[in-house]
């Protein structure tokens, strides 16, 4: 990894996590978050938002030492053996709290690091040496709402921090073909359609149509049928300055109904 530069603004991540299993298994996702990681500066603190956890109100965590939270079932043992000891940072939480104006950011000394954030963040740093956080999901906030929460917090990308966005472009469960998990970019026509219509949207920067994504049709309908793991797109997106340039990677479909498709935000 590269060293922190004073005063370098930090690049943004949004990482397609997928299936909980891509913590432990090795694949060509996996991979990419690990090359992603040789690109990125030294953070001081990592602060992530996770598709998982959905709060009323927004929270931010304080604990000194996070727990590994499994927050799944069904899954092989060796996955709830899983522990990302990395440490928290309760002085970034209250830097947070003290820079979001637009709604009140409550610490939270409850939660600790969910599978969207350690089952990711665990191959960029295995060491767990970097100092992580997380920023809760306002199940009660708009789209818009969470775009404007997001765009407070770009001071810290100056700050050495580097901010996270954990979740997946296409997410429908319901419809995953499990028999096909492992074929090779499967993808059902509306769930390509969407993927296809949505990197467009970044490229373009036409956030307006972002911000109303599920009113472009039955397509964007059945990819994002609820709002947790698109949100974290967006608040990356929000972040982007004028003169950041994004790269997508990881961008292939699982499942028929799941996009792996991840994005660096850099100057």
């Amino acid at each position: 990894m590269n060293t922190t530069l004073s005063g370098q603004r930090m690049p943004v991540l949004f990482l397609g996590h997928g299936n909980p299993m891509n913590a432990i298994e090795e694949n060509e996702f996996v991979q990419g978050f690990r090359l992603i990681a040789k690109e990125l500066p030294n953070p001081k603190t990592i602060l992530c938002i996770s598709a998982h956890w959905e709060t009323h109100g927004t929270r931010v965590t304080i604990s000194q030492q996070p727990e590994t939270i499994h927050d799944f079932s069904g899954f092989p043992k060796e996955l709830y053996e899983v522990q990302y000891p990395a440490p928290g940072s309760p002085l970034l939480a209250a830097e947070v709290v003290q820079a979001v104006k637009g709604t009140v950011v409550t610490p939270d000394d409850k939660w600790g690091l969910d599978h969207g954030c350690w089952s990711v963040v665990r191959h960029l740093y295995p060491q767990a040496d970097v100092p992580v956080i997380q920023l809760s999901l306002d199940y009660e906030k708009s789209l818009e709402e969470h775009f404007s929460l997001a765009k407070e917090l770009a001071g810290f990308r100056n700050k050495g921090i580097l901010i996270i966005g954990s979740g997946n472009i296409v997410h429908n469960l319901r419809l995953v073909a499990w028999d096909k998990m492992y074929a090779d970019d499967f993808a059902y026509d509306w769930a390509r359609e969407a993927s296809t219509g949505i990197k467009k949207l970044i490229l373009e920067e036409n956030h307006e149509a972002l911000l109303h994504i599920t009113s472009l049709g039955s397509p964007y309908q059945l990819a994002i049928p609820t709002p947790e793991h698109y949100l974290p797109l967006l608040y990356a997106l929000a972040l982007k300055e004028e003169d950041d340039t994004i790269r997508f990677f990881n961008d292939k479909a699982v499942g028929g109904s799941l996009t792996m498709t991840s994005l660096l935000i850099q100057s």
